[in-house]
């Protein structure tokens, strides 16, 4: 029997917080490029629940997995990590 709640966190950026109870999140990665070795920032875009429109652009948030909550949204907000200036 598999475990529940063992879901991913991601930490990011908002990027976008023009939709109503949804933002989206931008999460950074730094990957090693195969031929040269060097070390590049590549980002995902997620779109999170966000059900009271606390955020706002530029803040620091955590986010969690969760099921779907619509056609691209199926991660939610946990917490506000730090707060844009």
């Amino acid at each position: 029997m598999e475990a529940r709640n063992n879901r991913k966190e991601r930490t990011g950026i908002v990027a976008s917080n023009k939709m109503q109870k949804s933002i989206i999140v931008k999460v950074t990665r730094r990957v090693k490029h195969p031929k040269y070795g060097k070390y590049i920032n590549k980002y995902t875009r997620l779109t999170a629940h966000d059900e009271k429109n606390e955020c706002n652009s530029g803040d620091t948030v955590r986010i969690m997995e969760t099921r779907p909550l619509g056609k691209n949204k199926c991660w939610r907000l946990v917490e506000i990590l730090e707060r844009a200036e």
